[in-house]
């Protein structure tokens, strides 16, 4: 396969999942107040609407608006490796699997950036709206990061320890599942693909 070719697949990708993120999260934050929830699946998968801010134990201001910067710089990082493994003629699902990553970390950086401006708070109580006329709930770069889906089934109760705990407690989005789904893949099946694309880069450098 052409370099144009790989290219093309790798931007198609990147934008058919962040579309998919997009739409979903947007649908979500307008439909579901926080901590609404939907089955999709009975007893094993649901929506479940809530937002987190992208960092642990609730670290705020200077921290979140240091961790959306640190992720758009890491993005611009991934474009140019994305740039690099089309140059050297990797394979093409390897070129995927990054151009997967690089796609659900857009995603989330999105919401950090815009969605603090672009909607209404989401409470317990009230729906967001988009584009409301008095404003966003917060600032450009401190927006919330929304989470929806959710596995729902739980250990056997006769497993010691972890009887009767959810078996994935998370709850994620697209966005995340992309970036999950493309590490997984790559380390368990590309990490001598991951290691030769450093060292071409470093003989190159």
């Amino acid at each position: 396969m052409t370099a144009s070719k790989k290219a093309f697949t790798a931007v198609a990708v990147v934008l058919l999942i962040l579309l998919a993120d997009q739409i979903l999260k947007i649908w979500v934050k307008t439909h579901f107040v926080i901590g609404q929830e939907s089955s999709l699946i009975p007893n094993f998968f649901t929506l479940s609407f809530v937002e987190n801010e992208g960092m642990a134990m609730g670290i705020k201001v200077f921290a979140k608006l240091f961790l959306t910067i640190f992720r758009i710089v890491a993005s611009f990082a991934i474009i140019y490796y994305i740039y690099t493994l089309i140059r050297n003629n990797f394979k093409l699902v390897y070129i995927i699997l990054v151009s997967m990553i690089f796609a659900g970390a857009v995603g989330n950086i999105l919401d950090s950036v815009f969605y603090g401006v672009i909607f209404s708070e989401s409470t317990p109580m009230h729906v967001a709206v988009l584009f409301p006329p008095e404003g966003g709930y917060g600032s450009w770069l401190h927006g919330e990061v929304v989470d929806m889906f959710q596995f729902t089934s739980s250990w056997p109760s006769k497993i010691p320890w972890i009887g009767g705990k959810k078996v994935f407690p998370y709850i994620f989005n697209i966005a995340d599942a992309s970036i999950s789904v493309g590490i997984v893949v790559l380390l368990l099946f590309f990490r001598k693909t991951l290691s030769l694309s450093f060292e071409k880069q470093e003989v190159e450098n």
